[in-house]
């Protein structure tokens, strides 16, 4: 822990004597754990930034809510914009949020729950009528079942 420390404050001490243009001194300790060596960025000369200008012969920066104040991202001419905006809203909104829903209600029943519950009632009301507890301690039958002779 001692020596990632140490090697973390010789690399950031090295690299900041770099970028000053300081003369660095070469940093090395030894120890069991890890070797420390002078970091690579006080070997490296810098270069000197270098930047071009050129004009841009087309302006992109053209101001599309002054030329459209109601601008909605869709499209540079107004009437095709608005007409876009509202076919999205219409499709985004009537025919996927009402229609998906109306769908995902009327969907058939969903993991057979319905199903299961009218079965159960069904057959409580015979083991009702006949007599027969509702509830058998046995799953199966223990007469059909056949078990292997004990040796």
């Amino acid at each position: 822990m001692a020596a990632r420390l140490l090697s973390l404050c010789a690399r950031r001490l090295s690299v900041t004597a770099a970028v000053r243009g300081l003369p660095a001194a070469g940093v090395r300790w030894e120890s069991s754990r890890a070797v420390i060596s002078p970091s690579t960025v006080e070997r490296k000369r810098q270069r000197q930034p270098t930047m071009h200008w050129q004009e841009d012969p087309e302006s992109e920066d053209e101001n599309v809510y002054a030329k459209n104040p109601d601008f909605h991202g869709y499209d540079q001419d107004p009437v095709v914009d608005v007409w876009n905006m509202r076919v999205v809203f219409f499709f985004g909104f009537s025919i996927v949020l009402v229609l998906g829903t109306t769908f995902m209600a009327y969907l058939p029943d969903y993991r057979m729950q319905e199903w299961a519950r009218r079965e159960a009632e069904r057959l409580v009301k015979y083991r009702e009528a006949n007599g027969l507890p509702i509830m058998e301690s046995n799953c199966f039958d223990p007469s059909k079942i056949q078990l292997p002779e004990d040796e």
